[in-house]
């Protein structure tokens, strides 16, 4: 079993409250959990509103089908324009952790 997991950083582009920053935030994580399967979810910078932390997590049989679900989760996060992506952590487990 191996199991990756990604940490985004990000700043928010012309957002002016917490409730403006939700409607960018919920549908990067929607997203992310429809597209590629992941757990993901809104973890850090809950009171800023320019602010806000992603994290998600991938579990899976094969080590290369976990590196590539993450890639592709970091492009499409890296990719948004309404949002910069400010640091990635990318963290990997697997069967010898």
């Amino acid at each position: 079993m191996y199991v990756g997991t990604l940490s985004f950083d990000l700043l928010l582009g012309d957002v002016r409250s917490l409730k403006e920053k939700r409607s960018v935030v919920r549908p990067i994580v929607a997203e992310l959990q429809r597209k590629y399967s992941v757990s993901a979810a809104e973890v850090d910078h809950m009171d800023l509103y320019r602010r806000a932390g992603i994290g998600l997590a991938v579990v899976a049989g094969d080590a290369g089908h976990v590196s590539d679900v993450l890639d592709r989760c970091e492009r499409l996060v890296a990719g948004r324009p309404e949002v910069e992506l400010l640091s990635v952590r990318r963290r990997f487990h697997g069967d010898d952790d």
